[in-house]
This record gives structure tokens, sequence and C-alpha cells, in this order.
């Protein structure tokens, strides 16, 4: 029996806005267990953000339970979120959020930094990865000289650096074209195959046929949990000569 690696009990999330309460997320339930390809899809306001924020460690819940890895993560203070995201989530943006005045081997070095790892092994690791996404040949590049692919790659491999257990993907493909968003679904698919968990938020159907099983919400709560039938796959190697 596979592992849990997230379990929600009754997550709710309220936010204040002037005098008004919105309630953001209504009990939500949810287990991911290790190595599942999970989306996340909802429209404008149905809480897909706010959930991401939570699992992410990003924000925190009003009530309810977060257990990440069996550690209890939902009423830890700001600096324990931030230790625990380093060492547990990978994140890739659709922004990238690359430091512009830094090489692509210092954009995947950053995490380390903050592990407090040693710098040669910084260097090796972060080679090891940026090879795995196949930019041996842009290390020493800045994001403003590398395609739109090329920096969400680079995203990529700063999510893999740490070798953390799970990947959250916000809308990696949402500022790409077409033929780069089908290279980026099989890079994450290729990462899923080397035993990640993964878990894509998108509002593409197209994007979410990569993945195995599809979380719906709408107004705050789960509206269906279904498994994709029609998986779509693509293999990132799939073009290399």
């Amino acid at each position: 029996m596979k592992k849990e690696v997230i379990t929600l009990k009754d997550i709710v999330r309220n936010y204040r806005v002037g005098t008004e309460t919105v309630r953001a997320l209504r009990k939500v339930s949810l287990n991911i267990y290790q190595g599942e390809f999970v989306a996340l899809m909802g429209p404008s306001g149905s809480g897909k953000s706010t959930l991401m924020n939570i699992l992410g460690c990003l924000d925190t819940p009003t009530s309810g339970e977060y257990w990440l890895n069996s550690h209890d993560v939902s009423k830890l203070d700001d600096s324990s979120l931030a230790e625990i995201r380093n060492r547990e989530i990978g994140f890739v943006f659709q922004t990238f959020n690359l430091l512009p005045r830094s090489s692509a081997l210092e954009n995947v070095m950053l995490p380390q930094i903050y592990a407090g790892i040693p710098k040669q092994a910084r260097i090796e690791r972060a080679r090891e990865v940026l090879l795995d996404v196949k930019l041996e040949d842009r290390m020493d590049h800045k994001p403003n000289e590398l395609s739109g692919g090329q920096r969400q790659r680079v995203a990529v491999a700063r999510a893999l650096v740490n070798k953390p257990s799970i990947i959250l993907a916000d809308e990696p493909t949402g500022n790409l074209d077409s033929k780069t968003s089908h290279e980026i679904m099989g890079l994450i698919e290729h990462i899923h195959k080397s035993g990640n968990t993964i878990i894509l938020v998108t509002h593409e159907e197209d994007i979410a046929k990569h993945a195995h099983r599809i979380v719906r919400l709408k107004d705050g709560e789960i509206a269906s949990d279904e498994m994709n039938d029609d998986i779509r796959t693509v293999s990132f190697y799939e073009n290399e000569n």
C-alpha cells in the first residue's frame, strides 16, 4: 500500500475583506499518495490557488489539519514552514521566478544555500539536475539569454535540486507556446516516472490530461476527484538525437 504524503482534514480558509468574510475553502479533505501525479483544476474563485498555497506551506488554514509526510504542518510558524518548504517541496511557477542577474547554475544552487549544503556539493548537484533537463550547454547563461522553455527548465531543475518529496507546479505552461508546453509536460512526466509525487495546478483541460488523477474544485469545495482514464503522454527525450 502506498504511503500518504499529504493528508488534509476539513481544511477551512477564510479571509477578511473589509467587513466581509470570504470563505475560500470549505472543509476540504484530500489524500495524496507517494508517487501520484495529481492535477488540481477549477475556475477563478474556486479556491484552487488558496489550496495550492496551503499545500505548498505558503499559507496556513483557518481550521483543519494538514499532515505532510506524517508531520502536522497546519499550525507551524513562518520559519518552520520555510524550512519544510525548502526540504519537502519543489516549486515550479508560471512566471519562472528566476534571479535575473544570476546564471542558470546559480539559480539552481539557491535552495541548497538555504539548506546549508557546502559549495562544491551545491555545484555538483546543480550540474547534475541541469544535465537531466538537457541544459548542460546553458549553465552559465542568465535568464535573459534563455528562451521561455529553457527558463522553465531551469526552474524545474531548481525545484529538483534538494530532492524534495513533492513537486508543486503552478500553471507551469501558462507563459509558453503550445510546442514548448508540450516539451515541459514531457519533462514533468519524466520527473514523475523517476519517482516524484507531482501536484499540477492548471485551468487547461489538455494539460490536466497528463495527470493520472484530476481533482476539480468549485466554490471552495472538491466537486470531483477521479482517476484519469485518458492519460496524455509525451516523451521529453523523443526529439533527442
